[in-house]
């Protein structure tokens, strides 16, 4: 599935928003972890299988490391990424 860069910039808002969202719940435990459950299948939902990264989250049941680690945004910048290239080799 290719992206275009600018579906590839929304989607950065989108896991910017959610990190930020996960940064703040994550705080109140058990809570947390739901959200880390939910986050998971959106990033599946945003970026396919590379989406399911976020699931490592999941693992941290206190929620006190992976509120530090944006990793939905992480995963929207290495998409951007990708899409920038592609783009540049039709151009090229």
């Amino acid at each position: 599935m290719t992206t275009s860069v600018r579906a590839a910039k929304v989607k950065l808002v989108v896991a910017i928003a959610f990190d930020l969202a996960d940064f703040v719940i994550g705080r109140v435990i058990g809570i947390g972890t739901g959200f880390d459950i939910v986050l998971t299948a959106i990033g599946f939902a945003l970026f396919g299988w590379k989406g399911l990264a976020q699931a490592w989250e999941v693992v941290d049941v206190t929620d006190q490391i992976d509120g530090f680690i944006p990793t939905l945004t992480l995963l929207a910048l290495a998409e951007l990424r990708e899409a920038k290239k592609r783009e540049a080799q039709k151009t090229a």
